[in-house]
């Protein structure tokens, strides 16, 4: 095991450019932490924003990007309980998953299932903590209930497809281009609407017979959050869990009221271990299953080796993306 490790650090704000592949000093668990050496970790875009400039992480935490990982468990702290050397774990981290070794804590973390590769579970801690905690624990999504999901095949979407369409409910969904309607179709969105083209208040209505989607998840905001409380039906809930465009100013919040509607907003990243924790035993006993049953997997563009960071950061900003990017660090059985 050596001292040392690449992981990769941005020297500046701003774009793929001030990424920067470095040699610094191997992590040491602490007590309730595991040593991971990292096999695969996914891109998301708050990567893209701490690269920016706009979401620093926590303080305390490591200036390495990265918020989730797949990969072996090489040494454990004081305190563990959980995994054993040489356990396949995937893991919810503040940052420090672009990296050929990290620390976790064992609570964060989960046992990757039989039959998922290293490569997509480096791709499910972000967007499956995320969408249970915003879709299904704060918004409330029913079986029955209509989702109506903006940015279908992003990694947030696509993973939010999977796992309404496997628990019982409609998904409607946003995106781009034809192309893009059609991919989402084929990971099981019923109706998907090229917002570029139609407009999906009217169109969300018509596919609800009038009534509109009971749940919108959106990370969009701008003048999506007006149209938002257009759409959703009445006493139905919105999880604001981004903004990609300004925030809106110009709202008639009235409809807030008279439509008894609820809208939360949360963000992942600076939740304490123990929430953390709390999320991490709801998806073990309720996303785990579909996982290695095969009937939910995360969904995945391209992978690129940890040297190639660059690129894989070009490929989030230019939005063609389906699915999750990849980082990739050492092979299977390495």
């Amino acid at each position: 095991m050596n001292d040392t490790m690449q992981a990769v650090t941005a020297r500046a704000a701003g774009g793929p450019e001030v990424l920067d592949v470095v040699q610094l000093s191997r992590p040491l668990p602490g007590d309730g932490e595991i040593l991971v050496r990292v096999h695969a970790a996914g891109v998301n875009r708050p990567d893209v924003m701490q690269r920016e400039g706009n979401y620093p992480p926590p303080p305390g935490a490591t200036d390495i990007l990265g918020l989730e990982l797949a990969g072996v468990v090489e040494a454990v702290g004081t305190g563990i309980t959980r995994f054993v050397k040489g356990a396949r774990v995937m893991a919810l981290v503040p940052s420090g998953a672009y990296a050929e070794w990290a620390v976790v804590h064992e609570t964060n973390a989960l046992p990757v299932p039989d039959g998922v590769s290293m490569v997509e579970a480096g791709a499910i801690p972000e967007t499956f903590f995320t969408v249970w905690s915003n879709v299904f624990q704060r918004a409330g999504l029913t079986p029955g209930e209509t989702i109506l999901i903006h940015g279908g095949t992003s990694g947030i979407g696509t993973t939010a497809i999977q796992l309404a369409k496997a628990l019982g409910s409609r998904v409607l969904v946003t995106a781009g281009s034809d192309e893009k309607c059609a991919a989402a179709k084929q990971m099981g969105a019923d109706i998907a609407i090229n917002y570029k083209t139609s407009d999906f208040v009217e169109e969300a209505k018509k596919a609800t017979a009038g009534i509109g989607p009971e749940v919108i998840l959106d990370m969009v905001g701008g003048d999506y959050m007006q149209r938002n409380i257009e759409a959703v039906a009445i006493d139905g809930r919105i999880a604001q869990i981004a903004f990609q465009k300004p925030s809106h100013a110009d709202l008639n919040m009235l409809q807030l009221l008279t439509k008894r509607l609820t809208w939360t907003g949360s963000t992942l990243r600076a939740r304490p271990v123990a929430m953390k924790a709390k999320l991490a035993d709801a998806l073990e006993a309720n996303v785990l299953p579909l996982l290695a049953s095969g009937q939910v997997r995360p969904v995945i563009d391209s992978t690129y080796p940890l040297s190639d960071v660059r690129k894989a950061h070009a490929r989030m900003d230019g939005g063609q993306h389906v699915g999750k990017i990849v980082l990739t660090m050492a092979e299977e059985g390495e």
